[in-house]
């Protein structure tokens, strides 16, 4: 709203500083500064209000470290963040940016579905929440809005690179030297595409129709069979991962921090015609509104860890871990660096395969000995470090770090290739 303002004001009476607003640079750092102001102003008042209202974290007693101390702590601080993403976004960023409108979307939609687990654990009484069936219901219905959205809209284009052998007039490019006649360059024409990125690769395009190239001729205009079951499992993977993440204080809170920067890096170096030449990677053009909501996705993630920091006083509930890991999948797809994911998002990752394969292996020696066995103390993972004595921040400060080991590694792969 402050964008199309002072435009406003820049281009009908040139008022002085008024065209700072033009650039992303700015708008980004003014989103990630009022982000962590509400966050962290708002944060205190919500605390206050919840501890009033007696909305505190029931705790089931599993045996772990200092378990029971939780018991009590304020829950639904998703609010907070959602408050504080939401905002900054809607005051800096362009509001009929069709990537802006689709991650809006996606925190709502998916912020909603965790605030009704909340309120029906914390208000209903009712430890089971919102029933899993319901949960998955709401995320593929997001899929849906996201891969339909990135599918047909004409307003999601990217432009496509031309060979470096191929001789191109220079009225047919956007060329930034005219010594850069030898890197790939791009198209002017707008071109719909399911293409993405994927890394160490050499000309790393991947394209979504080979998966039903085996249809024949015309195959591509079936792509969408495939294009969007792959993106809703993608926002049901990350989603849950996020949400099985969120089980030490700060743990979510400062992955999901740490993936945020590295999608606005590279949301940013996409929607960048020189650094997307230089990297040789996808030009999506009009994508680097993003760049703005990403901080203050960022700036909502630190404000809260202000408070979510071991010992915490809030916890962020389904109401924030559920939109964090949607928020996360959604903009990396519409990046087109969805593939990437496994990477910069390794802890959730392996949080989530933690589960699956202590449950599966469970299951499977209990049908064939009649007992039970399990491969980790307990899961998801960061409970089995729990099990074996460390204490609940050094295993956070660890997941950590490997977490911007991981953000640094995905970033290296744009060249490394």
């Amino acid at each position: 709203m402050l964008y199309y303002l002072f435009t406003w004001l820049h281009n009908a009476f040139d008022f002085p500083g008024a065209g700072v607003f033009q650039y992303i640079s700015f708008r980004a750092a003014m989103a990630l500064l009022t982000s962590l102001f509400i966050s962290m102003i708002i944060g205190k008042r919500l605390i206050h209000f919840l501890k009033a209202k007696q909305v505190g974290e029931s705790i089931r007693d599993l045996g772990l470290d200092g378990q029971q101390l939780k018991q009590g702590t304020p829950t639904m601080g998703g609010l907070i963040i959602l408050s504080a993403i939401l905002v900054p976004s809607l005051l800096f960023a362009k509001l009929h940016n069709i990537y802006i409108i689709v991650i809006l979307t996606s925190t709502v939609w998916l912020g909603f579905i965790g605030f009704l687990d909340d309120y029906i654990k914390v208000f209903k009484k009712d430890k089971r929440g919102l029933a899993g069936k319901f949960k998955i219901m709401g995320q593929i219905g997001l899929g849906l809005i996201v891969g339909l959205t990135m599918y047909f809209s004409k307003e999601i284009v990217i432009r496509e690179k031309i060979s470096q052998q191929a001789y191109v007039p220079s009225t047919e490019i956007f060329n930034v030297e005219a010594n850069m006649d030898r890197v790939p360059l791009f198209s002017k024409n707008l071109v719909k595409s399911t293409k993405t990125t994927i890394p160490f690769f050499k000309n790393n395009d991947f394209d979504y129709s080979i998966f039903i190239s085996w249809l024949g001729k015309g195959y591509a205009k079936w792509t969408f069979l495939a294009f969007i079951p792959i993106i809703i499992f993608i926002i049901i993977a990350v989603s849950n991962g996020a949400n099985l993440t969120d089980g030490l204080d700060g743990l979510a809170t400062g992955v999901s921090a740490i993936a945020g920067v590295t999608l606005g890096v590279l949301a940013y170096v996409s929607s960048n015609f020189i650094f997307a030449n230089y990297l040789n990677i996808m030009y999506i053009p009009n994508s680097g509104e993003l760049v703005i909501y990403v901080s203050a996705f960022v700036g909502a993630c630190i404000g809260f860890l202000w408070y979510n920091s071991y010992p915490a006083q809030v916890f962020m509930g389904d109401t924030g871990s559920l939109a964090l890991g949607g928020i996360i999948a959604v903009f990396a797809i519409m990046i087109r660096k969805e593939i990437m994911i496994p990477i910069f998002c390794g802890i959730f990752l392996v949080e989530n395969l933690s589960v699956v394969l202590q449950v599966s292996y469970f299951k499977y020696t209990r049908k064939k000995s009649g007992i039970g066995r399990r491969i980790f103390k307990m899961s998801p993972l960061h409970h089995h470090y729990q099990m074996s004595g460390f204490h609940e921040s050094k295993i956070v400060m660890r997941f950590l770090i490997v977490g911007i080991f991981l953000a640094v590694l995905t970033i290296v792969t744009l060249k490394l290739r």
